[in-house]
């Protein structure tokens, strides 16, 4: 059979590769301890809910506008740019089921065949993946390790040409949980503004940081607010992964033709989603500091307990809650090291290079788990590097 070539570099996301081979040894009898998927291990918040199911029963489970209800849109502008000490407008923002269509959709609006779009590495897989689809050349720019994994700014410079369209950035950062300095940003947006280049922002994990204050938004920059999307959504801050609901905020000119995406694909997002997403973010939010204290406890117990690992070394991150340990002492591919711990000590977690060529070395693990899990999970893995046979 013969497909269009633009699926042929197209992978799956390792999460969910590594989930089902989890949930196999599963079904086999073994416990698993699962590091390695992204999703808090909290239920939606109990107003969030009930705010979707007075919806449902209401009949609020019709079609809406593709690019969102004004009251949502009009919530989001409000909510995304008080944070961001920013006014946005209801029509710049694109509500989308998840963030990933404002990840697609604003790329395709925005790159040509050949246009060359600039990503970290590592870094989310969906990044390539929508540049290649859209016909671009994905163009991978490595995270320091030593510098929190800060983007390599001279490298980015380098790789900067004429074909420049489109600079990605993800901060706080899957898989590091590194968070780019205001110095970085006001770098980037030289860089964008001197190569009259668009800057794609996923502050998906915004809300989820360990800092004293919030870390910025490359939008707020002078000449900035004109060639910037920022995506954002629901699923990591208010544990509503399975409500499906994220949006994106960009020019108004932008929005209008990624408007006309949204309608001759996802159509629209669920109505009832939308509800609960206005009281989630009208509600009270000191759900989410509580959330946070729990998160920077299981960093630091994760953190500490990973640096205590033969052979191991672990950044501190300053945002999201993954864990990215070096594991370059063991002279084991990731890939391999990977499918040795989850097959001989239960613990599921996933290769650095499910995120890029760079992330060869290193392992990445979510600790929005639940304590229990965590201390069982550094159990096994303390067992299993023990024994390891260093090459």
């Amino acid at each position: 059979m013969q497909f269009a070539r633009r699926t042929d570099e197209l992978k799956s996301e390792g999460a969910y590769h590594v989930l089902a081979k989890a949930q196999q040894l599963e079904a086999q009898g073994h416990t698993i301890v699962h590091f390695e998927i992204g999703q808090p291990d909290i239920e939606t918040y109990e107003n969030v809910r009930q705010a979707g199911i007075r919806a449902i029963e209401s009949g609020q489970t019709r079609y809406t506008a593709p690019a969102g209800m004004p009251a949502l849109r009009a919530a989001i502008a409000e909510d995304a740019g008080t944070r961001r000490g920013i006014s946005f407008l209801p029509q710049q923002v694109i509500v989308s089921p998840g963030a990933k269509p404002n990840l697609f959709f604003p790329t395709l609006a925005l790159v040509e065949p050949g246009d060359e779009v600039l990503y970290p590495d590592p870094g989310f897989p969906t990044y390539r993946a929508m540049i290649l689809v859209a016909g671009g050349k994905p163009v991978p720019y490595p995270l320091i390790e030593e510098d929190d994994f800060a983007p390599d700014l001279e490298y980015l410079r380098r790789a900067m040409s004429e074909r420049s369209r489109l600079i990605i950035l993800n901060s706080p950062s899957n898989p590091t949980g590194g968070v780019l300095s205001s110095t970085a940003l006001e770098a980037i947006a030289e860089l964008a503004l001197a190569h009259n280049c668009w800057v794609m922002s996923d502050e998906i994990y915004s809300r989820l940081h360990y800092l004293e204050q919030a870390p910025a938004s490359i939008v707020t920059l002078p000449g900035m607010a004109e060639r910037t999307i920022v995506v954002d959504g629901f699923s990591k801050t208010y544990a509503m992964t399975g409500w499906r609901l994220g949006y994106g905020i960009m020019p108004v000119e932008l929005a209008q033709k990624v408007d006309l995406l949204v309608t001759h694909s996802t159509g629209s997002t669920a109505q009832f989603t939308q509800y609960a997403g206005q009281e989630a973010l009208r509600g009270p939010q000191e759900q989410i500091e509580e959330m946070l204290i729990q998160y920077r406890q299981r960093r630091d117990r994760m953190v500490a307990g990973l640096n205590s690992l033969r052979g191991v070394q672990c950044q501190m991150p300053q945002g999201a809650f993954y864990a990215f340990p070096n594991i370059k002492a063991a002279g084991i591919s990731a890939e391999r090291l990977t499918t040795m711990i989850l097959e001989q000590a239960g613990v599921a977690l996933l290769p650095g290079t499910a995120f890029g060529s760079q992330g060869e070395g290193f392992l990445r693990l979510s600790y929005a788990a639940s304590m229990e899990q965590i201390e069982q999970g550094l159990e096994r893995l303390t067992a299993f590097f023990s024994a390891l046979n260093f090459e």
